[in-house]
């Protein structure tokens, strides 16, 4: 009989998966031994689970995922629910990353599973739990009654949010100290002089929206200073949108001579329209906005920026649906960032 080997044979050779029983060839291992060192386990010697790791890294062993279901019941996945129309790209890249960083050495790997506006937001995430596709999940654009993490909490499906919820009921979450934001801006415009402030909000349906608004009205009756309306924006809307208004706001008699900005890529339009209408950015008009990267001072260095971390977003939100898989009580799994002070241009 010919034994030859064929170049056909040889290259399915080498394209072949990797496999537990690849692993024990190469180590002299037990298949068991191989197993339990991949996982950590504490009775498997340090240096054998380190040797074994590393020949599993050398020759790209990847654990079967639908073997690893029908053995534990776990799909070994994260995923990260997000809205593709209003994600800004800035946010979407940071929260991965973020979320990236501290599964990275964890069995979990993240999908993401976008929707569009013309879906119901809760449509996903039904997906997600009904086909078991996940075994925690992330979602954004939180709501103060937020039938995702109701439906969520009620399947015990772990989860965290990005930003809170406002129903008294206990679930993960990291959010960003809007109300804090918004008041410190207020009091900063006032110490600049300026007592005629606008504010453009997050969407009105959303938790932070309320945050915002909330912290605002309370540091203007705290200075003395007035709100100069602005109802007809909020950061959803477009570029052009938000210029144009801020362009026929600025152009009255009664414009305000301070803006508080919930986003980078709304304060960009507001900065055209100030433009637009003839005015001139610190001279005429102060602007604090919100920003997830150095960009701002780039583009008009009269701007005054508070920094948000969307990559220490997605990490918290990370540890907490891992702390919660984990077995974690969900209560001890919530963290609030805390604001950066103003910050003018510095050169």
């Amino acid at each position: 009989m010919d034994r030859r080997v064929t170049k056909k044979d040889d290259d399915a050779s080498r394209t072949e998966r990797p496999t537990l029983k690849t692993l024990a060839f190469m180590t002299g291992l037990g298949v068991t031994t191989v197993s339990r060192a991949l996982k950590d386990a504490p009775e498997i010697g340090a240096e054998t689970r380190r040797r074994v790791q590393l020949v599993a890294k050398q020759i790209g062993y990847r654990p079967n995922r639908a073997g690893v279901r029908l053995r534990t019941g776990k799909t070994n996945v994260i995923s990260l629910v997000l809205n593709t129309e209003h994600e800004l790209m800035s946010f979407v890249s940071d929260i991965i990353y973020g979320v990236t960083e501290v599964i990275a050495d964890t069995p979990y790997h993240l999908i993401v599973t976008p929707y569009s506006r013309s879906q119901d937001p809760l449509d996903p995430v039904r997906y997600l739990v009904e086909t078991g596709s996940a075994d925690g999940v992330i979602i954004s654009r939180t709501q103060p009654n937020d039938p995702r993490a109701r439906y969520m909490l009620e399947r015990g499906i772990p989860f965290a949010t990005h930003g809170r919820t406002d129903m008294g009921l206990v679930h993960p979450y990291h959010d960003f100290d809007n109300y804090t934001f918004a008041g410190e801006a207020v009091r900063y415009l006032a110490g600049r002089g300026r007592n005629r402030l606008a504010l453009v909000t997050p969407p009105v349906g959303l938790t932070y929206y309320g945050h915002t608004v909330n912290g605002f009205a309370d540091a203007l009756s705290e200075v003395g200073a007035s709100e100069v309306p602005f109802n007809t924006v909020s950061i959803d809307q477009s570029i052009e949108q938000i210029r144009m208004r801020t362009a026929q706001l600025m152009r009255r008699k009664d414009r305000p001579d301070g803006f508080v900005s919930s986003a980078a890529a709304a304060t960009l339009a507001i900065v055209a329209g100030i433009e637009d209408a003839g005015l001139e950015l610190g001279r005429d008009v102060d602007v604090v906005s919100k920003q997830s990267s150095e960009l701002l001072h780039l583009f008009r260095r009269e701007l005054l920026v508070v920094n948000e971390n969307f990559r220490l977003a997605g990490s918290e939100l990370a540890r907490a649906v891992l702390g919660w898989i984990g077995g974690a009580d969900p209560g001890s799994l919530q963290s609030l960032s805390t604001p950066s002070e103003v910050l003018p241009y510095r050169g």
